[in-house]
């Protein structure tokens, strides 16, 4: 998956339907979230993030992308989110695996949220 798919891939999580994590978000995923109880695995995972926004206006600056092996990509950002006045920022990562060609699911996803900023869910 060449860079300008990845951030694709990456933004349609952000605007993702419940139905959208379900697919995307690997049954032994591992996230790291603001909110309690912060770290959530396997289904917790996909329930966690499931109830949140479909965000309509997502930004990524500070972007990185690496391949540290075949079949694994790590991503780093900075996000700032947007839906009906609500505004999330975080620094994040996300590593993908690929399961089959074309076939990319999440393994860990993580959000730091700075001081003085609400978690999105």
């Amino acid at each position: 998956m060449d860079d300008d798919r990845v951030w694709k891939f990456e933004e349609s999580l952000w605007r993702a339907s419940e139905e959208r994590y379900h697919q995307r978000v690997d049954p032994d995923c591992i996230m790291a979230l603001s909110h309690a109880p912060h770290l959530f695995a396997g289904q917790a995972a996909v329930e966690a993030v499931s109830g949140t926004p479909e965000w309509d206006s997502v930004t990524f600056g500070d972007k990185n992308v690496s391949r540290p092996e075949e079949g694994m990509i790590v991503v780093g950002y900075r996000v700032t989110a947007e839906k009906s006045g609500t505004k999330f920022i975080a620094a994040c990562t996300s590593v993908y695996r690929r399961r089959a060609h074309d076939d990319w699911t999440v393994v860990q996803h993580a959000q730091v949220v700075p001081s003085g900023h609400d978690s999105p869910g």
